[in-house]
């Protein structure tokens, strides 16, 4: 046998044998993790690569809405991890009260457009989420995945990392966010892409003194949202109280966004911060209060942090990826990459954690062939999480155009999940 035989004879035996972990979760995001979670809860083997060198490598920071997603986080915690949900609140110490509402104001007037019913709305800082979730998990950090491989017998995928190390496992998991590496590797470069839409948004997070940060948090204790007949939008929210007692020490968490073609795009692409920011102040100048004050208080070094929005469809033409025979397959961001003016982000990215969980119990315990509970997990995921793309592009459309915002979703069904407003519909 020649040496080039010999070797590939030693590399298929070594992609058959015994993979090194049931699942392989790449990304710690919070969908990866919630997922680790409830696999370790469940006692199925797991491990978690992370790209960065560590949970917190990336400095940028946001919070997130949960409601309806809820359920599904609960059913993955071990009991005394849930207990501490509210610990990771933007404001720990005001609890989650079981009924609230999200006001959306006219921008320009301050008048209420409408006040949307919301039970059990938790307001989570990410990395505190994250903090919460990754604890006591098996997480591997200076993992970029390269590749993915797939063994001659059809039981193990072999991912491959460019620190040359390989993890072998019976289902790779692509929770590695809205630009997925996985999804790459899925669809290709072009295919596996987001979409850019023609809208963009700076965020600002930033203290004020004691006297100026009681002014902007009696609007509403923990979160605004604002559609302004100049066809912009704009949220106002607290991202960290580390003392109640101390206002000067609150960091508030807010943007405006706005339609932006896509050339446009492309010509300020080269745009600094300080061009940002005076962006945003000019945008401030139509809204009332509490955007008005705390853009007009916010220094002139004062960072900013500027994205374009964007989506991915997992129900669009061309998206649908091979699961090679259910041992591979994508979850949250990764999955269905959506606008966030309708809330529901991390709802949907928790939801998918705990039906992909529950598919995996079944195929670790032979109620089901592996294929068979990967691809009913995806036909649920992708009409749940793909609905939703449509809808909340469709909604961020509509909320930077003046004409159209009463028609809006978040106007005639507020945050309510997509497949609820078919019901409803039909």
């Amino acid at each position: 046998m020649s040496v080039l035989r010999r070797l590939s004879a030693l590399v298929q035996g070594r992609q058959t044998a015994a993979p090194d972990t049931t699942v392989l979760i790449v990304g710690a995001g919070s969908t990866g993790l919630a997922l680790a979670q409830g696999l370790k809860k469940a006692g199925i083997p797991y491990i978690v690569v992370e790209k960065n060198e560590s949970l917190h490598a990336q400095p940028r920071d946001w919070n997130m809405g949960m409601h309806w997603g809820a359920e599904s986080l609960q059913a993955l915690l071990p009991p005394s991890k849930w207990a501490r949900l509210q610990s990771v609140q933007v404001d720990p110490s005001t609890p989650t009260p079981d009924t609230d509402a999200i006001n959306f104001l006219n921008g320009q007037t301050g008048d209420l457009m409408t006040s949307i019913p919301a039970n059990k709305f938790y307001r989570l800082r990410r990395r505190k989420l994250r903090s919460l979730l990754a604890e006591d998990l098996t997480i591997r950090y200076s993992h970029k995945i390269e590749s993915i491989t797939y063994s001659p017998d059809g039981k193990h995928a072999i991912a491959h990392f460019t620190n040359n190390n390989t993890i072998k496992a019976s289902l790779i998991v692509g929770a590695d966010g809205a630009r997925s590496a996985v999804r790459s590797h899925l669809l290709g470069p072009e295919l596996g892409s987001v979409r850019t839409l023609p809208y963009s948004a700076t965020f600002v997070q930033a203290r004020y003194s004691a006297e100026q940060a009681l002014f902007l948090r009696k609007f509403h204790p923990l979160y605004l949202a604002s559609i302004n007949p100049a066809n912009l939008f704009a949220f106002f929210g607290l991202h960290d109280i580390p003392d109640p007692a101390k206002p000067e020490t609150w960091t508030f968490f807010f943007y405006i966004s706005w339609p932006c073609s896509l050339e446009e795009q492309v010509q300020t692409a080269h745009w600094t911060d300080a061009q940002r920011l005076q962006q945003g102040k000019d945008f401030s100048k139509h809204f009332t209060e509490p955007w008005k004050s705390a853009y007009e208080w916010l220094p002139d070094d004062q960072k900013v942090w500027y994205m374009n929005l964007t989506d991915f469809d997992p129900g669009a033409e061309g998206h649908r990826w091979d699961t090679h025979d259910g041992r591979v397959t994508l979850a949250g961001d990764a999955a269905h990459a959506m606008t966030y003016q309708r809330g529901q982000g991390l709802n949907h990215s928790i939801t998918d954690a705990g039906r992909l969980a529950a598919a995996i119990k079944d195929f670790v315990k032979e109620k089901r062939r592996r294929a068979d509970a990967v691809a009913q997990y995806e036909e649920e995921m992708i009409a749940r999480g793909g609905g939703e793309v449509r809808m909340s592009s469709t909604n961020t459309e509509m909320v930077h155009d003046w004409s159209k915002v009463q028609e809006s979703p978040i106007m005639k069904s507020g945050m309510t999940k997509v497949q609820d407003i078919k019901k409803q519909q039909a």
